[in-house]
């Protein structure tokens, strides 16, 4: 057992939440769905997530006894934590509310959705604790969730871009082919959503988890000379009229583009981070059982 305010301050440390403001999109999306609902989510939540929207998002027990690890608060995901969890027990998310990016061979997707209110009611009730963090995890540079993928591809870290959320990368001569085949080896994916151009000599990719679906990104990833764009999202399948225009935009940049644009999921782009580096690291740590619950559907 370790108790639940050291596990919070090492973690809040380790990811230097101080040093980051209100993350950039949390700070507007949390607000904005949750207004729709009957939740006074800044009661329920502890005081310091709701200006910084990383952190302690629901305090539970004490003690933690176990750790389980996912990207979204899918309502499978807690309802398998409130079967499986104990009082103490932690849930570390990557996204405090999930987001559904749509199917490419499927449906589109909703957009935000918040976490039911039932489902949170029954968590405090449960004494269960949860703990999420964004931004400050994409940018890490020990275990970001593009590093992972560029460690899984078995790349060399050569630049940066958008903002450092994304990585330039150098690995072994490959073609488009086979390199979406890795990709859904990797995230456990029955497909991957393609668009561009097929190429047989790849040797510079560049990686960003999460929604890499921008042209600017893309952009100023080919121009610093990537030949193939792996990312969690290259088409915006929300259905809405953003979501129309994004895939709209992002059709015309295609069409111009050099490069195989290759999307392997929102969720499963994060999620690998926490099979790869993060449960490795609160065991070893915290000497805690870490349990992985991965989503039953990635492209959601």
């Amino acid at each position: 057992m370790v108790l639940l305010e050291r596990l919070e301050q090492d973690l809040s440390k380790f990811f230097r939440l101080n040093d980051f403001g209100p993350d950039p999109a949390f700070s507007r999306f949390i607000p904005a769905v949750y207004e729709k609902t009957d939740l006074d989510w800044k009661r329920e939540f502890e005081p310091e997530f709701t200006e910084r929207f990383n952190g302690l998002m629901i305090r539970g027990g004490v003690e933690v006894g176990k750790i389980f690890l996912a990207v979204f608060p899918t309502e499978p995901i807690l309802e398998r934590f409130l079967e499986e969890g104990k009082r103490g027990d932690l849930l570390f998310m990557h996204h405090p509310i999930t987001m559904e990016c749509g199917d490419p061979r499927g449906d589109w997707g909703r957009g935000f959705i918040p976490i039911p209110t039932p489902l949170i009611r029954s968590i405090r009730e449960k004494g269960l604790s949860i703990y999420t963090c964004h931004h400050p995890l994409d940018v890490h540079r020990e275990v970001g969730t593009s590093l992972a993928i560029v460690e899984a591809l078995g790349g060399n870290v050569i630049d940066s871009f958008f903002n450092e959320c994304g990585l330039i990368c150098e690995l072994d001569e490959t073609d488009t082919d086979s390199l979406i085949q890795q990709a859904e080896e990797i995230f456990d994916i029955p497909y991957v959503d393609f668009e561009g151009q097929k190429r047989e000599n790849i040797r510079r990719i560049a990686v960003v988890a999460g929604c890499g679906d921008k042209i600017s990104a893309m952009k100023e990833a080919e121009k610093k000379g990537a030949q193939a764009y792996l990312s969690g999202e290259i088409h915006c399948h929300i259905d809405n009229e953003y979501g129309r225009t994004r895939y709209r935009e992002m059709m015309a940049y295609i069409r111009e583009t050099s490069m195989s644009l290759i999307g392997v999921s929102h969720a499963a782009s994060e999620y690998l981070v926490k099979k790869t580096r993060i449960k490795g690291w609160l065991e070893h740590r915290y000497g805690l059982e870490c349990v992985l619950v991965p989503q039953v559907k990635w492209w959601m």
